[in-house]
């Protein structure tokens, strides 16, 4: 079922309302759908490279106003949804994104934009936990869009092969720049305490 979806969204980059598309795409992505739009964003960008930071401020403007509907059901609508999410295969990460909230606030939404975990799972979890709106939308606008910019700048810098492996290398993508953020932010935090 997801590669049919995967390919049919892979063909929407070269209709002419492909830009709408990518707004659509990246808004449910954040909130219900399954298939990120970086697999739209990709053959957008290299098909015009020209447009690629245009492509990828759609991306993140879309993706941030998504996930507002995302920390909307979380926060208003979880009771409705919670049966058919502690039974999916996102439970768990589900679950690890609340505890995580408590301890990491911005900075986990900010890195949560980032990772191969899908993103509505963060945005409906920082509904449930009550995550001051105004630092999540600042770390969805970074986290979303250092990962749509990343995209559109790889594009164009590899061209064709870049997009080629985009796929197969962004889940690794994802995990090495949370590994790096996580380093950092370790070291601010405990940087008091290492002399």
């Amino acid at each position: 079922m997801f590669v049919k979806i995967y390919d049919w969204v892979i063909g929407l980059a070269a209709r002419p309302r492909a830009k709408s598309w990518l707004s659509v795409l990246s808004f449910t992505e954040s909130s219900f759908f399954p298939i990120p739009p970086d697999v739209l964003l990709a053959p957008m960008c290299l098909a015009k490279p020209a447009k690629g930071w245009h492509f990828a401020a759609i991306c993140t403007a879309s993706s941030v106003l998504g996930g507002m509907a995302g920390y909307l059901i979380g926060k208003l609508a979880f009771s409705k949804i919670e049966p058919w999410l502690m039974s999916s295969h996102y439970a768990e990460a589900f679950t690890h994104a609340v505890e995580s909230f408590d301890t990491w606030g911005f900075w986990y939404i900010l890195l949560a934009g980032f990772t191969p975990i899908p993103y509505k799972v963060f945005t409906i979890s920082a509904g449930v936990v009550g995550m001051p709106l105004p630092a999540f939308v600042l770390g969805s606008v970074a986290g979303r869009g250092g990962r749509f910019f990343l995209v559109a700048g790889l594009i164009r810098l590899g061209g064709e092969d870049a997009a080629k492996h985009l796929r197969k290398y962004v889940d690794l993508i994802g995990w090495l720049v949370l590994a790096l953020a996580v380093i950092v932010l370790l070291v601010i935090k405990f940087g008091g305490v290492v002399k």
